[in-house]
Parts: structure tokens; sequence; C-alpha cells
């Protein structure tokens, strides 16, 4: 049975643009990294282990919805995914939150750049992107 928030979410996905879906990806992504590096900080790698493997399906989501055939710096951005992906499984594997720190102060600046281009574009992201601990139009708790 979906809820009203469930269907809402859902709702919110389908009618984003893409340039609004990637923005709900990297949304997403933070609260992930943020909710795993505080799960090791706190000695809970079960939970840790959570966010980061939820947070690496992100990652290659992002990454196969890159079109480098269509952007050329799209290839420069696909090292960085990959990056990104290497350190997570690294830190979820050694549980070592220094890792995931390094992944968030290097997808900051690029969520907030998503957010700039929405901006720009005068389409704001649907209101329940936030990145709080409920985890925005991606929530999947």
């Amino acid at each position: 049975m979906t809820t009203g928030l469930n269907q809402y979410q859902r709702d919110a996905v389908l009618s984003a643009s893409p340039a609004q879906l990637v923005t709900m990806l990297y949304d997403r992504l933070l609260v992930d990294l943020h909710r795993a590096k505080r799960a090791q900080a706190g000695g809970d790698f079960a939970e840790a282990s959570v966010q980061l493997l939820h947070a690496q399906r992100i990652v290659q989501e992002l990454a196969v919805s890159l079109d480098t055939s269509r952007w050329a710096e799209g290839t420069q951005l696909a090292a960085v995914y990959e990056w990104v992906q290497s350190r997570l499984i690294h830190a979820n594997i050694r549980h070592d939150a220094e890792a995931v720190i390094e992944c968030i102060a290097l997808l900051e600046p690029l969520q907030s750049a998503w957010h700039e281009v929405l901006a720009g574009m005068s389409v704001a992201p649907p209101a329940s992107t936030a990145t709080s601990e409920q985890g925005g139009v991606l929530g999947v708790a």
C-alpha cells in the first residue's frame, strides 16, 4: 500500500526534469554520506554499510546517465564518479570515515552547482528535495 507521502515522492520523481532528477540524486547521495559518516563515528558499521551501499547505487546511476558523447567534459565527471565509487567501497570495507568525508567534500560543490543550474533555469526543485534526515524526494529510509 502506498502512503500519501510515498505517492507524492513518486509523482515528484516522475514529473521531474532531467536536471531536477540529477539534483535529487545528489541531494540523496549527500544525505546517505552524512548518515554513513555519523553511523561510522558512532560505531554502527552495519548502518554505515546500508548508507554507503545506497550511495554507491546513486553514484552508479549518475555515472550511467552521463552522456559523454554530448558533453566532452563528461569523461572527467565519469572519472570523478569512478573515484568516488572506489572510495565508498574502501570506506565500507575498512570502516574509514575519512574516505566518506573526502567524498562529501568532493560532491558538495557538484550538488551546489546542480542547484545553481536549476535556479538559472527558473525551475525550482520540488520542495521535498532538501538534504534532511528523511532523505528528500528519493527518501528511501
